[in-house]
């Protein structure tokens, strides 16, 4: 029953994204090998980013970020609301004070904007996820 669920949430994932994806114009079709992806510093503690579509710091975009083994992030806010996809590691994405909840590689989260929450990288190697949102990625620290 969980494999069904599973492949329920991942054809849904999907979905959303290809969606995302087909209102993005491309001048070309593209195929990137993960080790040709270009990392970028998001000057946000130590997390890297790579763009797959738009611009993360400009507008609505579609980004892979990187986050080291055990990071636990400050309680924190976005701007904007963001899907995100698991592709290495293990990630927990909750209130802060929350029991975490493990997702693995092809689970997902929705996180609202301006909602306080915490993100950790729960596994002992690097964790990669995949990010859509509408407009530019922020980070605000909560105090």
């Amino acid at each position: 029953m969980f494999q069904a669920y599973r492949k329920t949430v991942i054809a849904a994932v999907l979905a959303t994204a290809g969606s995302v994806f087909a209102n993005i114009a491309a001048a070309d079709s593209v195929s990137v090998p993960n080790e040709k992806l270009n990392y970028v510093k998001t000057g946000i503690g130590p997390l890297w980013a790579a763009p797959v579509f738009g611009d993360i710091f400009g507008g609505k975009h579609g980004t892979l970020i990187k986050m080291p083994k055990k990071f636990t992030s400050p309680v924190h806010t976005h701007s904007e609301d963001y899907h995100a996809v698991v592709v290495t590691g293990i990630i927990s994405n909750g209130l802060p004070g929350a029991a975490d909840v493990p997702l693995a590689t092809g689970s997902h989260w929705f996180q609202k904007g301006d909602e306080a929450h915490v993100t950790k990288c729960l596994s002992s190697t690097e964790c990669v996820f995949f990010i859509t949102q509408q407009d530019k990625f922020d980070f605000f620290v909560v105090q």
